[in-house]
């Protein structure tokens, strides 16, 4: 038996360039959290609203990927263009918002342009991640941890930023951002061609994303990452309202945005660090910890709302890089078991059942939050990593 080809070096830009395009072209996402608040007064919107226009960009980015992986769109056309082209259709539905308060029915507009912001998303959230894929063959877990450690950190910023500039424009704030949007896409299209691991654009096949599955090793790190995404985005959404209910019940006085910001970017710090330990233990021995580790802190929870602020805060520090460090390992390992010709498309695909997955939990935790004390709130959210953890056993045993 032949010995494995050794990993071809790569150039030492590739890394870092692929990091910040990808911050930079899926900038509209987390920044929208920032701007929608302020334009939704300017609209004289009810308080629901922002709510509603984040969930049309949940609804495109599905939209979207559906889209992408039926028509192996990323797998059919050349990685960056499809890249850059979705970068600056990004940001043109981005900038649009500008123009929002002079039309008529502007709620409906809005609503519009964030849809088609979500479904441009579809073309630079996978596809930057098959073209790291595409340069990186043995290290792809650690290249993937610093991707999705940045664009976490992304994420937690308008935590971080609520109430900082409370007189900035936010018409100012759409239009940099979606320069900043297409300046990723170009500098993704000028300076990283396709790696040495792309394979040969394949014939159109919309079967290839359902056959993906009938791979045992692909289906059980798919689904995985699916009990990963129930509790990601539930936690992101309700850790404010987490900190202000330990407030309430200790008399404490924590800032629930600086904590939030905190939760957050400690998964970013998790991916990357979770990235680097992947190198010496492989990606399924990553994964299935952190979330192991993720799901055991819903049940947890109520144990550490009689805790301490001190301790408290530090449950939530843990969780937070539990949350989110087996991402990139679980993006890893899909990419390394999906058929290779469509690494592409089954990204794409994966995707775009996370996050329906993701839209779906945060429906529950709203009548959860309705129907259990605070405390209570992720117990019976556990199940989804409970049942990512039994699904995924098999695997990260197998790759040992």
């Amino acid at each position: 038996m032949n010995a494995p080809a050794p990993a071809l070096p790569v150039p030492r830009h590739i890394l870092p360039v692929i990091v910040l395009s990808q911050f930079a072209g899926t900038s509209p996402w987390f920044s929208g959290n920032a701007i929608l608040p302020a334009l939704a007064q300017t609209l004289g919107m009810d308080g629901q609203a922002p709510a509603g226009i984040t969930s049309a960009v949940h609804l495109g980015f599905i939209a979207g990927t559906l889209i992408f992986a039926i028509f192996n769109v990323a797998d059919r056309w050349r990685p960056r263009d499809v890249f850059l082209a979705c970068a600056v259709l990004g940001a043109l539905a981005n900038a649009a918002m500008a123009v929002v308060p002079e039309l008529p029915a502007p709620y409906a507009w809005l609503l519009a342009l964030r849809f088609a912001s979500g479904f441009f998303l579809a073309g630079i959230y996978p596809v930057g991640m098959k073209i790291a894929a595409s340069w990186y063959r043995d290290g792809l877990g650690m290249a993937l941890g610093y991707l999705v450690g940045a664009l976490v950190i992304g994420t937690a910023l308008p935590h971080l930023l609520a109430g900082a500039a409370p007189g900035a424009d936010w018409r100012d704030a759409a239009l940099w951002v979606s320069l900043l949007t297409a300046a990723g896409g170009v500098l993704m299209h000028r300076t990283v061609p396709e790696g040495p691991y792309l394979a040969p654009a394949p014939r159109l096949d919309p079967a290839a994303v359902v056959r993906a599955f009938r791979a045992p090793e692909f289906r059980a790190s798919a689904s995985g990452y699916f009990g990963h995404m129930w509790e990601l985005y539930s936690l992101w959404a309700f850790a404010p309202l987490l900190v202000a209910a330990y407030n309430a019940r200790h008399g404490a006085a924590l800032d629930a945005s600086f904590w939030t910001f905190c939760l957050i970017a400690a998964g970013g710090l998790g991916c990357m660090g979770g990235g680097l330990v992947s190198r010496r233990t492989g990606s399924a021995r990553v994964a299935f910890g952190a979330l192991g580790t993720s799901g055991l802190c819903c049940l947890l929870l109520p144990l550490a709302f009689s805790l301490p602020p001190a301790a408290f805060l530090a449950f939530l520090i843990v969780w937070g890089v539990a949350v989110a460090a087996d991402s990139p390992q679980f993006s890893a390992l899909n990419a390394a078991t999906a058929p290779r010709a469509y690494v592409g498309s089954a990204l794409t695909i994966v995707n775009c059942i996370g996050f329906t997955i993701s839209v779906a939990s945060l429906q529950l935790m709203a009548l959860l939050s309705q129907a259990l004390p605070p405390a209570w709130w992720f117990v019976p959210m556990a199940l989804g990593p409970v049942l990512g953890v039994l699904v995924f056993r098999p695997l990260a045993a197998a790759r040992r």
